[in-house]
């Protein structure tokens, strides 16, 4: 863990590489130590139908939600989700001084119990 789901507004689009956004925090993901490398999962769902403050459709948003299984300290919780919201704000820099956009992160526990888990990443990190 942890899985990061970035929902964003399709006319961000035009604004912005995605793709390099989920590159960037599934790096900075990965250089946290509380996340093992292979638990890390970066998703965008892109939002072709929304709707910001007075409806002009100039504004935009990026949506960041982490989720991790539960069990770590809430100050590990609390560095790691500044670590990848400020690199989400880095990278997203010239959209924030150039146009509307809001921003926001969230993170959640997920309980173990409720959340059955099995995989083979493991097994093929470092192959081709």
């Amino acid at each position: 863990m942890p899985h990061i789901s970035i929902e964003y507004s399709a006319n961000l689009e035009q604004r912005t590489d995605i793709q390099a956004l989920c590159d960037v925090l599934r790096s900075e993901a990965a250089s946290i130590e509380a996340f093992p490398t292979p638990g890390v999962r970066v998703r965008a769902l892109r939002a072709n139908h929304f709707s910001i403050a007075d409806g002009d459709p100039k504004h935009a948003f990026v949506d960041i939600s982490v989720r991790l299984r539960a069990g770590r300290p809430d100050d590990v919780k609390k560095d790691a989700a500044n670590r990848l919201f400020d690199a989400a704000q880095v990278f997203l820099k010239p959209v924030l001084e150039t146009s509307s956009l809001a921003l926001s992160l969230e993170m959640r526990d997920i309980d173990p119990d409720l959340s059955p888990k099995t995989g083979s990443i493991r097994a093929h990190l470092g192959t081709a």
